[in-house]
């Protein structure tokens, strides 16, 4: 059976294993990124990382055919070059990451964004096994996606594209970080939900606890905090509105819905499915399927692995 290196690159740790063509994961590891300190450094992470997998396959006479990578930032993945947009990551721009790689270690290396990867990973091994159209959400700090079309990875021209956490959803809405107004992310993200909660909370004279997560919004909306059950039903609006704009382009068989909001719990994923049937067309959300991500933590470096398996 084939066996690729899937490596999941952070802005504090690298996840990575050998992965069998199977999703089993035959052996694990995890170090720091070193990703505030330079490119190099989190290149020499990087090395360390394959180094002590290969050493692992030589030791167990398990042969390697690949090595697949997901990072932060735009990803050139005809060249393997991260552009640039990995603010997290010390000089991580202009970085020809296959090449440098491939001037190592003989073996067919496969770059692609993060995001990307954990899409792939859902698709390939997790929630939307066995689909061929999906798309995958993850609703975090920002808002990361994935597009899986025809059973493979889609993002534009020379990967320049699907940054769904950017889809304009609010017409002259707030400033993005991006440098453009109304974002999906700007609305829709675990910082957004914690940041448009705070209002609430001031607009009706009461005191902003300190440490407010999306955990703690949750928790209150299930005590029936009203700050809290509108905000939290807010934020599934912008999400279900977002996602069936996705579903009337492209119809996917599953939207996937990763990331740590995901947690919450089956109701959130439900409120989500409800606002997105809301605002969808119905021919179009015919054979969509809205769940939970399930490979949690595993998805970044299984999905590098994909890349090498769906070359």
């Amino acid at each position: 059976m084939k066996n690729v290196i899937g490596i999941d690159l952070g802005g504090t740790a690298i996840k990575y294993a050998l992965v069998d063509k199977a999703g089993k994961a035959l052996y694990e590891g995890i170090l720091p990124s070193k990703a505030d300190e330079s490119a190099e450094k989190i290149i020499e992470q990087l090395k360390v990382a394959i180094d002590d997998t290969l050493r692992y396959s030589r030791e167990n006479n398990l042969e390697v055919y690949g090595l697949g990578i997901g990072s932060p930032g735009i990803i050139d993945t005809i060249s393997g070059t991260v552009m640039g947009g990995a603010e997290n990551l010390k000089g991580w721009e202009q970085v020809p990451l296959a090449r440098l790689l491939r001037e190592a270690y003989d073996l067919p290396i496969y770059v692609d964004n993060d995001a990307n990867v954990m899409g792939l990973a859902e698709a390939t091994f997790g929630a939307a096994k066995g689909c061929t159209d999906v798309i995958f959400l993850t609703i975090g700090t920002g808002v990361g996606g994935a597009m899986i079309i025809n059973g493979k990875l889609y993002g534009g021209y020379r990967n320049r594209g699907g940054e769904l956490g950017h889809f304009p959803l609010i017409a002259d809405g707030e400033d993005c970080a991006c440098g453009s107004r109304g974002c999906f992310e700007q609305y829709a993200s675990a910082s957004a939900l914690v940041r448009r909660y705070k209002k609430q909370l001031e607009k009706n004279n009461k005191p902003v606890p300190e440490g407010v997560n999306g955990k703690y919004i949750v928790q209150q909306y299930h005590a029936g905090e009203p700050e809290a059950v509108f905000s939290l039903n807010e934020n599934c609006d912008f999400i279900g509105h977002a996602i069936a704009g996705f579903v009337n382009i492209f119809s996917p068989q599953k939207v996937v819905i990763g990331g740590g909001l995901s947690e919450a719990g089956e109701f959130y994923v439900n409120k989500i499915r409800e606002a997105a049937n809301k605002y969808c067309m119905a021919d179009c959300a015919f054979s969509t399927h809205i769940e939970p991500a399930v490979l949690g933590n595993k998805a970044g470096y299984l999905g590098a692995a994909g890349l090498v398996f769906t070359a």
